[in-house]
């Protein structure tokens, strides 16, 4: 079995549901699961389902914010 492992930089997160997660790249990814999201086009606007709600890219630049730094023991 052949196996594949990519990492991405993640550095934006919604507001409220802070387990999406936005890499530098402009991936998103549920962190719960790991799994990515497709964007999708909902009528003519694009967009992604956010827990069971659609939210559109002028919507969501206004709900995300900066992944904050996290102290470390070491």
């Amino acid at each position: 079995m052949n196996l594949i492992s990519v990492n991405y930089s993640l550095k934006w997160q919604h507001k409220t549901h802070t387990h999406y997660k936005w890499s530098v790249c402009g991936k998103l990814f549920n962190a719960r699961t790991g799994r990515k999201i497709k964007k999708t086009v909902n009528g003519r606007s694009i967009g992604y389902w956010i827990k069971g709600e659609f939210i559109t890219l002028n919507n969501l630049r206004s709900q995300l914010e900066l992944i904050p730094k996290q102290e470390t023991p070491f």
